[in-house]
């Protein structure tokens, strides 16, 4: 029973941590520019994750035929999904970016099926689409105009499809590296990406903004808890739980970064939105169900929001 309740809690844990991600960005976005808050969220997790790998003794050697993959890797994610996602929370709310973001196990299950040839059950199929209506629903108001800024829309779904492609990527990689090595290289990769990124174009700006350690607080949550603690504890629960029982939980990131949103930032819901938010996270039950055939235990470890 003890052991239950460590599972569940961890799982759930996690995904609070990762529901809390889309706030403390939005908070850390009153001071910081979006690059320098990814750029300082990377360096604190490779600090973190390197202390872990090297206690546990989990560094392994990357095989030379897997170098140009792990580059890949990097640029899907955190490279091109953290300009996607950052630049996206810009101009739309916490809860709008969680609900986008939680349709990339959909849209990784079509990958799947196109690039991997993965069968799919027909309620696979109805999830995909009824997940799709769902987002209709949340983002197009009664005129059938967009009721949240394009751009925002558009640079969430390029994270989207960055995260789909990371995941095809990732499935050439997952049988000879463990989960917390692959998250902890491809880190080191993004802050070597963003590197040239932040000190171009963000740099100055850091350096005539008036910051107290307290303005720093957001991001090291960020990286402790979102990109580090919640990755940790899902892998742990993956490991316990299962794969297909495990990533049902995730469906619950929205609905907690709604009522965290609500509470913090007095981010508001219509009945509409509520009613879209429900059919996403059906769509994405269906979705998940028994349709595609498992892998290797660690392959969906890394599916999703790893970072």
């Amino acid at each position: 029973m003890k052991n239950r309740i460590r599972i569940y809690g961890a799982i759930f844990l996690a995904m609070i941590f990762w529901a809390f991600s889309f706030v403390w960005f939005k908070v850390a976005n009153e001071k910081f520019l979006p690059i320098t808050i990814v750029f300082f969220r990377l360096v604190i997790a490779v600090i973190i994750l390197t202390s872990y790998l090297f206690i546990k003794k989990k560094f392994v050697k990357i095989r030379k035929e897997d170098r140009k993959l792990f580059i890949m890797l990097a640029l899907f994610e955190p490279f091109l999904y953290f300009l996607g996602e950052s630049f996206g929370l810009t101009y739309v709310s916490a809860t709008v970016g969680s609900v986008l973001i939680s349709t990339i196990p959909v849209v990784a299950t079509i990958g799947a099926w196109i690039f991997l040839k993965e069968r799919l059950k027909l309620i696979n199929y109805a999830g995909i689409v009824l997940s799709f209506i769902g987002v209709l629903i949340f983002i197009i108001d009664r005129n059938g105009s967009l009721s949240y800024n394009t751009k925002g829309l558009a640079l969430l779904m390029l994270a989207v499809f960055s995260a789909s492609g990371y995941n095809l990527t990732l499935s050439r990689l997952v049988g000879n590296y463990g989960p917390v090595f692959i998250v902890n290289v491809q880190n080191i990769l993004g802050v070597i990406l963003f590197l040239p990124v932040f000190l171009i174009f963000e740099a100055g700006h850091l350096g005539e903004t008036a910051l107290s350690l307290k303005d720093f607080i957001p991001i090291i949550e960020l990286a402790v808890f979102a990109s580090c603690g919640a990755f940790i504890l899902y892998a742990f629960s993956v490991r316990n739980l299962g794969i297909s029982r495990a990533n049902v939980f995730t469906n619950f990131i929205p609905i907690f970064t709604a009522i965290f949103s609500f509470l913090i930032l007095g981010d508001k819901l219509t009945a509409q939105n509520m009613m879209g938010m429900t059919v996403v996270i059906a769509g994405l039950i269906m979705s998940q169900m028994n349709g595609r055939p498992k892998k290797t235990g660690d392959t969906h470890i890394l599916t999703g929001k790893t970072a």
